[in-house]
């Protein structure tokens, strides 16, 4: 695996808006709908336990999850056969950032939201240093078949979408991801909603509360 060598991120100037810490209303896990996608607004809104998605055509929704999906890194398990598949796959961190969240966007599945103002805004939280992604690349032809995106703040990564062209390439995408973080200190992997995927590989629910609680002291680390 190759990555770039980590730096520290720039801080943007902070949101106009105040990001709300209420629970959500009903079970759609909407807490909020409004503001922006500025990176101060990002940034303050993963601090509060928020992530974005569009509403409607000119209006965004910020998810506050109960149960909210996540992963201990102790418990990340890797099947023998995506270990004997790994070898297929070249992974790489920060190099494909923009093309990454391309291929998320343009996955042939229900329910996609990446739109180019969410692709402009990460891109530039990208530049900033606080979003991340993990390029899986096959061995044959080099060619990007798979990969996954999010935010770092301290101890937190926050996963915001990930895709696959080949078999395994986002299981590759995860072993990446648990690598680089656990080389770089992480203690919350924030994956939103558990999916069967992810759970087969360690993820877990947890209350909402106890999710704001570990986020707290994984922010600060």
């Amino acid at each position: 695996m190759s990555e770039r060598g980590r730096t520290s991120p720039v801080e943007p100037p902070p949101s106009r808006w105040d990001m709300p810490t209420t629970a959500p209303r009903d079970d759609s896990d909407i807490v909020a709908i409004g503001a922006d996608l500025e990176p101060g607004t990002l940034l303050a809104a993963y601090r509060a336990g928020l992530f974005p998605m569009p509403f409607d055509r000119k209006r965004i929704a910020w998810f506050s999850p109960d149960p909210r999906g996540v992963l201990p890194i102790e418990r990340f398990h890797i099947s023998r056969t995506l270990a004997r598949h790994l070898k297929r796959f070249t992974i790489t961190i920060d190099q494909a950032f923009t093309d990454v969240m391309r291929g998320c966007a343009f996955q042939p599945r229900s329910g996609a939201w990446i739109n180019g103002d969410f692709i402009d805004a990460y891109t530039t939280l990208h530049q900033l240093g606080w979003a991340h992604s993990v390029e899986v690349r096959s061995v044959d032809s080099g060619e990007l078949v798979g990969g996954l995106y999010g935010v770092r703040i301290g101890g937190l990564f926050a996963g915001e979408s990930m895709f696959h062209l080949q078999n395994d390439g986002s299981k590759a995408a995860m072993v990446g991801l648990v690598g680089w973080l656990g080389r770089t200190g992480a203690t919350l992997v924030d994956l939103q909603w558990t999916t069967p995927h992810l759970v087969s590989m360690g993820a877990i629910d947890l209350p909402r509360d106890e999710y704001l609680r570990q986020l707290a002291l994984a922010i600060e680390s």
